[in-house]
C-alpha cells in the first residue's frame, strides 16, 4: 500500500477548538502546521499575539486581508508539498465557505489529498473560551462573541464533503480521546481508499 501525502484542514467558526487540535495532532504527526491568525497577522507585519479590536470586516480582517491569508496558508502548503520532505501539511482556519473549502481540494489535488476536520462544540462552552481567551495575553485569535455570530450567519455547512473527506468532532472532550478518534477516522479512510497512513 503506498502512502500519498495529506493536508489536513481544521475548520470551523471560532473557538471551536480547531486551533488546539490542529497543533496538537501536527506536532503528534510532525507536520507543517499553518495558522490563519498567525499568517494574516504576519502579513499585516503585527506579532502574533497583538490584539486587533476592529470590527466584523474591517482591518486585518478585511475581504482584501482574508484572501490574502488564505492564498498564502494555499502557498505555504503547496510549497511543503513539492519540497518532498514532507508527507503531511495541517492547515487552520475557519474556511467557512463551500468556495472556499472547493478551491483548496482543486488547488492540491495533483499533489495529496485534502481532508477535512470539522470542529464543533456548544454556545456554552464557545462562550466560556471566548471569555478565557480574552484574559490571556498570549492568545493569537482576535475572536469576540460579536464575530461568532456574524461567522454563525455566514458559515456554510460542509455538506460538499462525502465521509471520505470530512469528520466533524465535538471538540468538548480530552485531547487524547480526539486525537484518537482523528487517527481512527483517518486509519478508515486510508484502508477505504487505499491509500498509506
Amino acid at each position: 500500500m503506498s502512502t500519498v501525502k495529506t493536508v489536513l484542514v481544521f475548520f470551523g467558526m471560532i473557538a471551536t477548538g480547531k486551533s488546539y487540535l490542529a497543533a496538537a495532532w501536527a506536532r503528534q504527526h510532525d507536520c507543517p502546521y499553518y495558522n490563519s491568525d498567525r499568517v494574516r497577522k504576519e502579513l499585516a507585519g503585527l506579532i502574533p499575539e497583538s490584539k486587533q479590536a476592529a470590527a466584523v470586516d474591517q482591518g486585518i480582517y478585511s475581504p482584501e486581508s482574508s484572501r490574502r491569508t488564505y492564498d498564502q496558508l494555499l502557498s505555504l502548503a503547496a510549497q511543503d508539498l513539492r519540497a518532498g520532505t514532507v508527507t503531511c501539511v495541517v492547515l487552520d482556519g475557519s474556511y467557512q465557505l463551500r468556495s472556499e473549502r472547493q478551491r483548496l481540494q482543486d488547488s492540491l489535488a495533483s499533489q495529496a489529498r485534502v481532508l477535512f476536520v470539522h470542529c464543533l462544540c456548544s454556545e456554552e462552552v464557545v462562550r466560556q473560551r471566548l471569555e478565557i481567551r480574552q484574559q490571556d495575553p498570549l492568545a493569537v485569535s482576535d475572536g469576540r462573541w460579536d464575530i461568532y455570530l456574524q461567522q454563525k450567519a455566514r458559515f456554510e455547512l460542509p455538506v460538499e464533503l462525502g465521509p471520505d473527506q470530512l469528520i466533524s468532532i465535538n471538540t468538548n472532550q480530552a485531547i487524547d480521546d480526539l486525537l484518537r478518534l482523528l487517527d481512527e477516522w483517518l486509519g478508515r479512510v486510508s484502508a477505504a481508499t487505499g491509500a498509506g497512513y
